[in-house]
């Protein structure tokens, strides 16, 4: 059996080229490809190849436990994106582990609070580091008061002029939806929110950076995240003496969902007369449905999905009807036969799935593939098929 995801490797790869070529033009500056959590359902060690392919200088994960997997494949840098803090003991171990390893110093660590800061300036050797910013996201960082203070602390510039600490720059991990105007490429003034969150959080920065005095001055540099090749542009041509990095995941590796397929493969048909009792739970089915099981259960996603955000009246009307028929007891499966999705005849077990096909459908056999509509990010595929 077999949950499978078939790449069309022309068209994926040709999105990635297209993509990382436009973040060169708009930011003057590579890509930074995120390669972290499930790898976007495609693996991590598949997708640190394809980063080298782009000619990655650096790459981006989203904890210290997923370093080791990435660093392997490639000679890159490696962001950490969760901010290390010393407060998180097994974070921490893992960190002590890390640093024993010969790809520690490729490892750059993001800081977001004073405490991980001043513990880092107290160490031995050498650290590479980002400095968060909170943005509007207020998920971590620093605010503008906190960084301007820890920058100014004697123990955290000595940290700095004898290179205990070296920062590599500011970053900002921005929302993906913001209320915005129109971007306009010749300067920020005319820009979207999140242009001017970021041109304003670089300013700061610069100022900083120009006025810096002794040795191992913070670079220049901002990374930033979920912004559009216009905003890029308009961040960049008000920011000349700024670099600009850009770190992208899922508009990298998943943004042309044509060129991936899911599918289960087919690995039983039942036909049952009406009434039949059927699964863990003994629930009945249509009259003289069909009962088809197909690979594909929770240990791969099927059947998790994360909270609707439920921005506009239709999303939160679809997401009202669709709790009801989970309260019901019935459920769409994201497998589709014959052109429309199929109904569960039970929630997903760990590994297969068992569908209903109503009477007067085309019934696959044993061994056929069943196309899936899944969330890639929560996905767990056995077989990636199509980049050999």
């Amino acid at each position: 059996m077999a949950f499978a995801v078939t790449v069309n490797r022309e068209r994926w790869r040709d999105h990635q080229d297209t993509v990382a070529d436009a973040v060169r033009r708009s930011a003057g500056a590579p890509v930074v490809p995120v390669i972290k959590g499930n790898g976007y359902g495609l693996g991590q060690r598949l997708l640190a190849d394809e980063a080298i392919r782009l000619g990655a200088d650096t790459v981006a994960v989203g904890t210290v436990f997923e370093v080791d997997e990435v660093a392997e494949y490639g000679t890159y840098d490696i962001i950490v994106l969760e901010p290390f803090d010393p407060r998180d003991a097994f974070a921490t171990d893992a960190w002590w582990r890390l640093g024993q390893q010969l790809h520690a110093g490729r490892v750059i660590r993001t800081v977001g609070s004073k405490e991980a800061l001043l513990a880092l300036a107290a160490g031995h050797g050498s650290v590479r580091v980002l400095l968060e910013a909170q943005t509007s996201m207020h998920r971590f960082g620093f605010d503008e008061s906190g960084l301007l203070r820890v920058l100014a602390d004697a123990q955290v510039r000595q940290a700095f002029a004898m290179g205990r600490v070296l920062v590599e720059g500011l970053a900002l991990h921005l929302p993906l939806a913001q209320p915005a105007d129109e971007v306009d490429p010749r300067g920020a003034d005319l820009g979207t929110a999140k242009v001017r969150e970021v041109v304003r959080w670089a300013g700061l920065w610069q100022a900083e950076t120009e006025v810096w005095s002794g040795h191992n001055s913070p670079e220049c540099r901002i990374w930033v995240s979920h912004l559009e090749d216009m905003e890029l542009q308009a961040i960049s041509n008000s920011l000349p003496d700024v670099v600009v990095r850009n770190r992208v995941g899922t508009r990298l590796w998943i943004g042309d969902r044509s060129a991936l397929h899911a599918s289960g493969t087919v690995l039983a048909v039942h036909p049952l007369p009406g009434g039949s009792h059927v699964g863990y739970r003994q629930r009945t089915g249509p009259k003289e449905g069909t009962l088809v099981v197909v690979s594909g259960g929770t240990s791969h996603g099927i059947g998790l999905s994360a909270p609707t955000p439920a921005a506009s009246v239709r999303q939160r009307v679809v997401t009202a009807g669709t709790g009801a028929l989970d309260a019901a007891g019935r459920a769409l499966s994201p497998f589709r036969w014959a052109g429309k999705q199929r109904w569960f005849a039970e929630p997903p077990h760990q590994h297969v799935s068992m569908l209903w096909l109503p009477k007067g459908c085309v019934i696959p056999s044993v061994g056929d593939r069943m196309a899936a509509d899944v969330r890639f990010t929560t996905s767990r595929f056995d077989a990636v098929l199509g980049l050999d």
